[in-house]
């Protein structure tokens, strides 16, 4: 089975398996596990922050981040596609009382003028905006990798009006990569970055929240309170440091394998890659043009044993990973030509 549905399918590595088969634990809630101690600090270092806090999950992590940063009944900032406003369950507004204001995100990130626009007036008949946040890679635009310029000039905006940035950094190792950048030069502009350990450098669970240490120590918690106090849970962070360890840099072999599957699927009649760039690990492809929905096409790729996710009611979404090889890329071009054939005839 090849399976283009998500990163999020990765299977742990031999070396995690090991990892995780040796690992020295303790109470975490206590602050007595040695490895997730190791990862929060190994986190923190990677993104040049203070303190590091093991989660659940990314959505887990921009709930801590938003209930710690924002008081309830505040507003948050948000790209109007951002992965917080629509696949996180409104928990921000069910848990946390905050109200999101949405702006434009066509490139990845919301304008400078457009988020100060946003920022509510001291006004008694207006919210009062409490946090800025980011999306890098932004999924909902095609995976695309947000430079770290265009952190920066939120951040300046939100500095100059005393607000903090939180970073949705779920894929912002393979933005990283992709820019070409230490993943520092990104994250040295926000306040708080969450990222997911548990997508490309396929550990099997877990994100990180890193921020200052007085954020992480009110962070800790909000955790609690979400019941994540997970006690002996470095079988989770020993998979992790080795994902730090040893996947970050090969996350720039999912791209390739992208922009190859972009190359082949550009050929075929019918379809049509929107967004036309393939960023990073991440093709969206229109399948509108060959009479088939989107639902349609991707039961007939199960047929043939591939698994694609049906994004919308346009377009197939594939995205590569550790595990998917060339050859399977290959492949499932190869299936996708021969449905296309099969459907304009």
């Amino acid at each position: 089975m090849i399976d283009l549905r998500s990163d999020t399918v990765t299977q742990p590595t031999p070396s995690m398996r090991r990892a995780m088969l040796e690992v020295e634990v303790g109470d975490d809630v206590y602050g007595e596990d040695p490895t997730v101690n190791a990862l929060e600090a190994r986190a923190a270092a990677l993104t040049g922050k203070e303190a590091g806090l093991l989660v659940t999950s990314g959505t887990q992590g921009n709930l801590v981040a938003l209930l710690t940063h924002a008081p309830h009944g505040t507003e948050v900032i948000l790209g109007e596609l951002s992965h917080i406003a629509w696949w996180e369950v409104n928990g921000m507004a069910t848990l946390g009382g905050l109200m999101p204001r949405l702006v434009p995100d066509v490139d990845g990130a919301p304008r400078p003028e457009d988020v100060e626009r946003a920022i509510r007036p001291r006004n008694i008949h207006a919210g009062r905006t409490a946090l800025i946040c980011l999306e890098n890679t932004h999924a909902d635009r095609g995976g695309r990798p947000v430079p770290p310029e265009r952190i920066a000039a939120v951040a300046e905006v939100a500095q100059r009006q005393g607000l903090p940035v939180h970073l949705d950094g779920a894929r912002v190792f393979n933005a990283a990569v992709a820019l070409g950048v230490d993943v520092r030069a990104i994250t040295q502009h926000v306040d708080s970055v969450t990222f997911c350990l548990s997508k490309g450098l396929s550990a099997p669970v877990g994100s990180v929240l890193c921020g200052s240490q007085a954020f992480i120590e009110r962070a800790r918690g909000i955790r609690k309170m979400l019941g994540a106090g997970m006690r002996q849970a470095g079988w989770i962070a020993a998979a992790g440091i080795v994902a730090l360890n040893e996947n970050v840099e090969r996350l720039a072999e999912d791209h390739a394998n992208a922009r190859l599957l972009g190359a082949l699927l550009r050929e075929l009649p019918g379809l049509r890659l929107e967004p036309e760039t393939v960023y990073t690990n991440m093709v969206f492809v229109d399948v509108t043009g060959t009479g088939l929905t989107p639902a349609e096409v991707g039961a007939r790729l199960a047929e043939d044993g591939i698994r694609v996710d049906v994004f919308d009611d346009r377009r197939l979404r594939l995205v590569t990973h550790l595990g998917i090889t060339r050859e399977d890329v290959e492949r499932t071009a190869a299936a996708l030509a021969r449905l296309v054939r099969t459907a304009r005839a």
